[in-house]
């Protein structure tokens, strides 16, 4: 990294963070993180590139910071090419940055705001539309990020009264995770037979998802596969079935775990985080710390 230009190369240094993400130590990236970050100031991707080796040090406060400064740069871009292109992608990827640290974080509103200010702001029907390129399989699965936020802070009365979007196969991704969360949401305030109704719609919306939609890396297909052993393994919990219940969050773990690799993770809610806290309810110490571990 001292070559071609030095340490202070943006190019180099960008390269190198994708390197040390993806290697058993990225925390020795970051220095060279740190001398990348607000070098290139008007580059929204650059000024977001630092943020892949702070999530995984745990450098959470970084991560909003340093995508909240993307987001601006990406601002100025936007306004002299609007957001019908491709570059909308990574103007997402800043905001599915700055949800995922402000989640790490407990910050519910900072996290659910750049979820919405990323649908309104990029995600419209007016870009999904756009066939070539295909917009709509390369963005569409992050307007249910905002799931993701409000299953984590338990918003479950906020999941409730959520309207479905009015065009469900545009908004397929979108469609099936609403469902899910509104099973989450209804099985964990006690209604059940609401639920397992939502379960129903959930499949059926499943069954609706082209397997060229992609969240980065991974296929929405995918991800939601990891949604629905979490969505069934609460339910059984819920109907006091607990050995079939655990099996299937354990499924949504092995799932998760099997995910290829993504920064942000393709499914942003750690799955073992309900596995073992549902262990634990149960008085199953052993099995819950180690799944916790």
């Amino acid at each position: 990294i001292e070559d071609a230009g030095g340490p202070w190369h943006p190019g180099l240094l960008h390269m190198y963070i994708h390197l040390m993400e993806m290697s058993p130590h990225p925390e020795a990236a970051l220095k060279e993180a740190d001398r990348l970050r607000s070098l290139v100031p008007d580059s929204g991707h650059l000024q977001h590139m630092p943020t892949h080796i702070d999530v995984l040090c745990g450098h959470y406060q970084a991560v909003v910071d340093s995508n909240d400064a993307a987001i601006i740069a990406d601002r100025k871009f936007q306004a002299l090419e609007g957001a019908v292109n491709f570059y909308s992608l990574y103007r997402c990827h800043n905001y599915h940055f700055k949800v995922y640290g402000a989640m790490f974080l407990g910050q519910y509103r900072s996290a659910i705001r750049a979820a919405e200010d990323m649908i309104s702001s990029t995600l419209t029907a007016e870009v999904l539309r756009v066939q070539s390129p295909p917009m709509a399989d390369w963005l569409e699965g992050f307007v249910s990020i905002k799931q993701h936020v409000l299953i984590r802070f338990g918003r479950w009365e906020e999941i409730i009264a959520q309207e479905l979007p009015e065009d469900k196969q545009l908004y397929c991704v979108t469609t099936a995770m609403i469902h899910y969360a509104k099973a989450v949401a209804l099985a964990s305030t006690g209604d059940v037979p609401a639920a397992e109704r939502e379960s129903t719609l959930f499949d059926e919306s499943l069954s609706h998802v082209p397997g060229s939609r992609h969240l980065f890396n991974n296929t929405c297909l995918d991800i939601l596969a990891v949604a629905r052993e979490m969505m069934l393994g609460e339910l059984e919990y819920r109907r006091g079935n607990f050995d079939a219940a655990f099996a299937h969050l354990g499924k949504s773990v092995e799932l998760d775990d099997n995910l290829p690799y993504d920064e942000p993770w393709g499914w942003m809610q750690p799955t073992r985080h309900a596995l073992g806290a549902l262990l634990l309810e149960q008085g199953r110490v052993d099995e819950a710390c180690q799944t916790y571990r």
